[in-house]
């Protein structure tokens, strides 16, 4: 029976990798990298780069072209679903190709498998299809969502009150009345610019673990600009950009 393993690998700093996860990339026989393309080839150089500190002697790693999604359609949801399948068809290719009986391959996830992430489900998929077999197992990570409240020194959550955790879509259909804390992942478009007339504060951070990380924080009406600004130039100096950011309330006491 093969063995995979899903490893969540933290934001970018080989320093947040766990004790669990360096024990379970010692024991990979394969890695099984995405590449995204030419422009984010410093996503697979920071793999690599692990691999080198964790990984035993003779360890294999297979690259695999990540299909593109396609962005234009309005049907985001089936768009997602053909994306996930395109990704299943690829790596259940390559571990029938590259992983023997009785070994153990590895898919190694920025931050959390659990959080925003597509690899559960398209391992889930692989499964369903009976056509391989293996026995699969997660390993936590530091999300960016956790790193993101280390760099700026601040709690997700106040006393008393929850925080949510959503997509720059679901910020644009409308700002969250109920919950004071928001945070915001998967925004391409600035939703938060929206917002500027409330009164909230941001905290904002791109790259977040890697030599490139960059943090703002302050006033949205004050700062929305200047992040707008430090992205897009961020964006076109590397050709990709991964960021996150916390909403947070000013004026609303607890309980009200």
């Amino acid at each position: 029976m093969r063995t995979i393993l899903v490893i969540g690998i933290g934001a970018g700093d080989p320093d947040q990798l766990t004790l669990a996860a360096a024990a379970a990339i010692r024991q990979t026989d394969v890695f099984f990298l995405l590449d995204k393309g030419a422009e984010k080839h410093d996503l697979i150089a920071l793999r690599q780069d692990l691999l080198t500190r964790f990984a035993r002697p003779g360890h294999q790693v297979v690259e695999v072209r990540d299909p593109d999604r396609d962005r234009k359609t309005d049907g985001y949801v089936t768009a997602v679903d053909d994306w996930r399948r395109q990704r299943a068809d690829l790596l259940e290719t390559a571990i029938a190709e590259h992983l023997p009986d009785g070994g153990t391959g590895a898919f190694l996830v920025w931050g959390d498998p659990a959080l925003y992430d597509s690899t559960l489900a398209v391992v889930e998929d692989i499964l369903a299809r009976r056509r391989i077999a293996f026995t699969y197992t997660v390993i936590p990570g530091v999300s960016s969502v956790a790193t993101l409240a280390a760099r700026h020194r601040i709690s997700l959550n106040r006393v008393g009150r929850p925080f949510l955790v959503t997509t720059g879509r679901r910020l644009a259909a409308q700002l969250p009345r109920d919950v004071d804390d928001i945070v915001v992942m998967l925004d391409a478009h600035c939703t938060f610019v929206r917002y500027v007339d409330e009164d909230l504060d941001i905290f904002w951070g791109a790259y977040l673990g890697t030599p490139d990380e960059i943090l703002i924080a302050g006033h949205l009406g004050e700062v929305a600009e200047r992040i707008v600004r430090t992205r897009r130039e961020a964006r076109e100096r590397k050709g990709w950009i991964m960021d996150t950011y916390l909403l947070r309330r000013r004026d609303r006491p607890a309980g009200a």
